[in-house]
């Protein structure tokens, strides 16, 4: 096996919810777009909403946490997904305004890398990051 190429990129993150339509709101409200994909169950309820997002398209998924693992947490923890963002501390701002709480404040570590994290109102760790690396890699042609 090649292990420079084992792990090719992030390709979905999923997020769980009781109720997936007041997730997509809050997220549609957080991203300014609706989801490009939705499915509802046999009831008629949605239970998965998927957004594309950021420069490189990566997917947000929103599931219906009685999808869940078997094994999964109901609370919040475990390893935390950082995406991208221009303006850290305006962002962490708006997602408390938006009823998220902070999990992790804003963390400075080292030139051109901060960290925070919050707890959206559905139980998820969404991390932000902003991470001068990424703007480096980041093909002129994708940036706004």
């Amino acid at each position: 096996m090649n292990t420079k190429q084992t792990l090719r990129g992030f390709a979905t993150i999923s997020y769980w919810a009781d109720d997936v339509g007041a997730a997509q709101a809050w997220y549609s409200e957080l991203l300014g777009m609706k989801p490009y994909f939705e499915k509802s169950g046999p009831d008629g309820q949605l239970v998965y909403a998927e957004f594309r997002l950021g420069d490189y398209q990566h997917e947000l998924g929103l599931i219906d946490r009685r999808f869940a693992p078997t094994h999964a947490s109901t609370s919040p923890g475990g390893a935390i997904m950082y995406w991208h963002v221009d303006d850290i501390e305006a962002t962490l701002t708006l997602l408390k305004a938006m009823g998220a709480v902070e999990y992790e404040p804003l963390v400075h570590r080292g030139e051109g890398f901060i960290t925070a994290s919050v707890t959206d109102p559905f139980g998820n760790v969404l991390g932000i990051m902003y991470n001068a690396h990424y703007l480096k890699m980041v093909p002129t042609t994708t940036r706004g």
